[in-house]
């Protein structure tokens, strides 16, 4: 039990597990080693879908009834790099100078061990608590998001579980443990736009349509007003043109064809299928509007929707929230922020199944070369969790 109390030794164990995604690489048959002792039972299904790789999860759950508390994550992390760029191996779990170095350490093998670790010490300090506790854990959160979370919330409830609520352990502070919670996340909506012209020398025009013309308009369309304002907890909406693609290498060569790309994050004003409305209403009045040439016909432009857009969604759970910025409170003395800056999350899958906020480390050198925690952050985060068990718990008794 001594070695399911400690997070430094739990996360050293999981990072010295090479578990670039999609593969396993020991992760997730270490953790269900180090979780059986504290009393849970664990699955680890397999998940298939054409054209992804094979992904391998875990779901562990302690309890057979009574309330249900989820802690959901990933032990699948993002490629080290140039291992050169490493103090220490990407996968050696060196400590220096009081912090723990490697490749998930933050993003977020680190929520993981404080968490198993601040189970261990619930059940050393008080017994198990009264109701049922799960991990819900993926190795496709870094990758496609198509053979993990998803599938496993799905598979969890046809095999009859039910949850209450969930926290996500994700590296949700910027500066300061206990400075932020995520109760919620802007939507995300992706797309690529295709125009097609004529190809033609530079020197001769009159031959050509050049499509970048029109790319350009449509640009100009999509960005030039706002989306809104934003709302009471979500920031405005903003729309980013990410890319503008001729795959033309010749300076004297009017391309054939241009590409346009875009990600929009967005409050909850909208939907995933307003926004298109919007979105298709600015490039259709851009195209008209545009020609090729004076004279020409109007372009023609395709507009090709990326699949599975992340809705926007707030977390409206008191005693969930509540219990959580209590047991911060308790630990850190600080009163978090609740926010729902930032990217899209696993949460996004999650939120459909029960409420759901996410509460993790410090997030300053996820996805770095010499990626590391704090020991001292490691150890307050574990209390954190263990109070936050308690606290919630207390509240559904």
């Amino acid at each position: 039990m001594t070695q399911m109390t400690d997070p430094v030794d739990i996360l050293s164990r999981l990072i010295r597990c090479p578990s670039v995604t999609p593969d396993e690489g020991g992760a997730l048959a270490a953790l269900e080693t180090m979780l059986a002792p504290l009393g849970f039972a664990v699955a680890r299904p397999v998940f298939s879908d054409h054209g992804t790789p094979d992904v391998e999860n875990l779901f562990a759950r302690a309890g057979t009834f009574g309330p249900h508390l989820v802690f959901a994550g990933h032990t699948d992390v993002v490629p080290p790099g140039e291992i050169s760029d490493w103090r220490e191996g990407p996968f050696s779990a060196a400590i220096i100078d009081g912090e723990l170095y490697g490749r998930g350490a933050v993003d977020m093998k680190g929520g993981i061990a404080a968490f198993v670790a601040a189970y261990g010490r619930h059940v050393a300090h008080h017994g198990a608590p009264a109701g049922r506790v799960s991990l819900l854990i993926t190795g496709d959160e870094e990758g496609p998001a198509v053979n993990g979370t998803a599938k496993l919330l799905e598979w969890a409830k046809a095999r009859g579980e039910d949850f209450n609520a969930c926290l996500v352990g994700e590296p949700t502070n910027r500066e300061t443990l206990g400075d932020m919670i995520k109760v919620g996340r802007r939507g995300s909506l992706s797309a690529e736009l295709r125009v097609t012209g004529r190809q033609g020398h530079v020197a001769y025009p009159h031959l050509a349509d050049n499509p970048v013309r029109v790319v350009v308009a449509i640009a100009e369309a999509l960005m030039a007003e706002p989306l809104d304002a934003g709302s009471e907890r979500f920031p405005a909406s903003n729309l980013e043109i990410t890319s503008i693609d001729t795959g033309n290498p010749s300076v004297n060569v009017i391309p054939a064809r241009a590409r346009l790309f875009f990600n929009v994050r967005f409050s909850d004003r909208w939907t995933p299928e307003s926004l298109k409305e919007e979105l298709t209403r600015r490039i259709e009045a851009a195209t008209a509007s545009q020609r090729f040439r004076p004279g020409r016909e109007a372009a023609a432009v395709e507009i090709v929707w990326r699949e599975r857009p992340a809705e926007a969604f707030l977390t409206r759970d008191d005693a969930l929230t509540q219990s959580l910025i209590d047991a911060i409170a308790d630990v850190t003395g600080r009163r978090p922020e609740l926010s729902t800056s930032g990217g899209t999350s696993d949460a996004r899958f999650i939120k459909d199944y029960c409420p759901v906020v996410e509460f993790g480390l410090v997030g300053k050198t996820m996805h770095m070369a010499n990626e590391r925690v704090a020991l001292s952050d490691l150890e307050e985060l574990t209390r954190i969790y263990e109070a936050f068990i308690a606290r919630w718990f207390a509240a559904h008794a």
